[in-house]
């Protein structure tokens, strides 16, 4: 689950020192008790502000410390567990044996770029279509499934996650739920929502839309559990 960032003092000074936000708009913005305000408010950032906090190092300074940025906000992300971990490498293991070579880049943690939302989170898992990403992130165009993981996040990733997404325009959005050891597959987006949520348990087979001979079974990412 993610939960509203605090800044430490060297990381706001670092902000300040490097003119992380916007110079072509003043803004008067302090550090409050680890909290970014404006004028006695939580503090709105832009996509553009965050995106130059990441490319100076803000954040790389404290060991394993990980961010994404939802509407406007830095939400600092709980470690991930052991059991997390191996259901992701199924999913890796999963993805690569599902498209041949050059048709999908498969990229683990990393951001995708949602402007219409103001964000920039970092799913378990993406594919995205072929081409390069050295200068700029994939954005809803570009991505064709996003897969979290989810235990403790669960609600989460259902929740604000889900709305995030499909306000994006997010095709095709799965969340593996490792409490009840499914998939809950979203599907037919809209602003309000997605229009189509389905769970598969199981046997039951999930196929990204995408690439459709993908086959992923719930009851593979579980082997050997009742």
């Amino acid at each position: 689950m993610s939960t509203t960032a605090r800044l430490s003092l060297e990381e706001y000074e670092s902000m300040a020192e490097k003119g992380i936000f916007e110079p072509r708009q003043p803004r008067h913005i302090e550090l409050i008790r680890g909290e970014l305000r404006e004028f006695g408010q939580p503090v709105k950032l832009t996509l553009d502000e965050y995106e130059r906090m990441v490319e100076a190092g803000i954040f790389s300074r404290r060991e394993r410390r990980r961010v994404e940025f939802i509407r406007g906000e830095i939400r600092q992300m709980s470690p991930i567990g052991s059991r997390h971990e191996d259901v992701l490498d199924r999913l890796i293991k999963w993805s690569f044996a599902s498209v041949r070579v050059g048709q999908v880049r498969v990229r683990v943690q990393s951001a995708i770029r949602l402007p219409q939302t103001q964000s920039e989170p970092e799913p378990d898992l993406v594919w995205a279509v072929e081409r390069d990403y050295s200068r700029a992130k994939p954005a809803p165009e570009n991505i064709l499934l996003v897969i979290e993981v989810a235990d403790g996040s669960l609600d989460h990733d259902l929740g604000e996650k889900a709305a995030l997404f499909a306000a994006a325009g997010i095709q095709d959005y799965w969340v593996v739920d490792l409490i009840d050891r499914r998939i809950v597959v979203h599907r037919d987006p809209a602003p309000e929502g997605y229009r189509d949520i389905r769970g598969c348990s199981g046997e039951n087979e999930a196929h990204p839309l995408a690439h459709p001979q993908g086959v992923l079974r719930p009851s593979s990412l579980w082997p050997g559990t009742p």
